[in-house]
């Protein structure tokens, strides 16, 4: 059986669409759908009853990126555990055959995670940012030790992911950390001998309008995130990225040549500035004071809740 866990607030049309597709998938097997509600006041919770979906609520102020997807799970039936965001929708028909396949395929692999495809009237910058990560090409990841722990290594995305419920049960996902809870769950797994799948075929729709603004809140949070994930390996993992980016930086710029998006590429400079110094920021949040980061993060809830523990380095 085949479980999709879904946490939801105020997912409006967006959550209509991705049950919809739900709905339309092409499996000859046993699917449930587990909603997770923070107290939506849009009638999320209702439209996921009306597609079949078991509805769980939870105040707004105990929603955890990692915590609320181990209920889900937990409330789930099904021996693999698929997991998306209310804001993503399959791209196929296909898309759930796909994803699971791909993890029942291979016993040595924990998790499997699909491309994301921009929404038609998603920004170069993002189109680009999701073709980077998510590409045409199928692969396998490993890491036999923390220095192997890179963002190539351990990327994973929970907007589109298969894993197994038996897997899970030894490693559930934390609940102490801001955000990146699927990437801190893949360098775990990862170290502990298992591989993780990318299966490009099981492709949802799903990117976001970000802003310079917003864009930099979300990557201090990811860098907040990386000690314990792509740069769990400190120096090594640290020396990856930055190779990375300069590759990263210098494929965007080509890309917007070359694809008629030229007058896009100030822009594109400024935003990518923005994710860079963000990301740098983040990385080094216990040196910053309280105040800072409450300015810098799109979760100040957490902050709220971990400043007592987490504020400025004391070393």
């Amino acid at each position: 059986m085949i479980s999709i866990v879904i946490p939801v607030l105020n997912g409006g049309e967006d959550l209509r669409r991705l049950l919809e597709g739900i709905g339309r998938q092409a499996i000859d097997e046993r699917v449930e759908t587990v909603v997770l509600d923070s107290a939506s006041t849009d009638g999320s919770a209702e439209l996921a009853a009306r597609h079949g979906a078991r509805v769980e609520l939870i105040p707004r102020a105990q929603f955890d990126h990692g915590a609320t997807r181990n209920v889900g799970a937990r409330l789930a039936a099904g021996d693999v555990l698929v997991f998306t965001s209310q804001d993503a929708y399959p791209a196929a028909e296909d898309w759930l055959a796909c994803l699971v396949g791909a993890l029942r395929s291979d016993d040595s692999v924990a998790g499997v995670y699909g491309r994301q495809l921009p929404h038609e009237d998603a920004a170069a910058a993002e189109q680009y940012f999701l073709e980077f990560l998510y590409g045409p090409d199928p692969r396998h990841q490993r890491a036999c030790d923390r220095s192997e722990l890179t963002m190539d290594s351990t990327l994973f995305s929970n907007a589109n992911s298969a894993i197994r419920r038996s897997v899970w049960e030894k490693f559930p996902f934390v609940d102490d950390i801001i955000m990146s809870e699927d990437q801190e769950w893949s360098a775990s797994v990862l170290l502990a001998g298992w591989r993780m799948g990318y299966e490009p075929r099981a492709a949802v729709r799903h990117s976001h309008p970000y802003t310079i603004a917003s864009a930099f809140r979300r990557f201090f949070d990811s860098g907040v995130s990386a000690e314990r994930a792509y740069l769990a390996g400190a120096r090594a993992s640290s020396r990856a990225l930055r190779r990375r980016a300069v590759h990263y930086a210098a494929g965007e710029l080509a890309w917007l040549w070359r694809g008629g998006h030229r007058r896009s590429i100030p822009y594109a400079i400024v935003y990518e500035l923005a994710k860079f110094v963000g990301l740098q920021l983040g990385a080094r949040h216990r040196h910053l004071p309280l105040w800072l980061k409450l300015r810098c993060t799109a979760l100040p809830a957490y902050w709220t809740r971990a400043g007592a523990t987490l504020g400025p380095s004391t070393g």
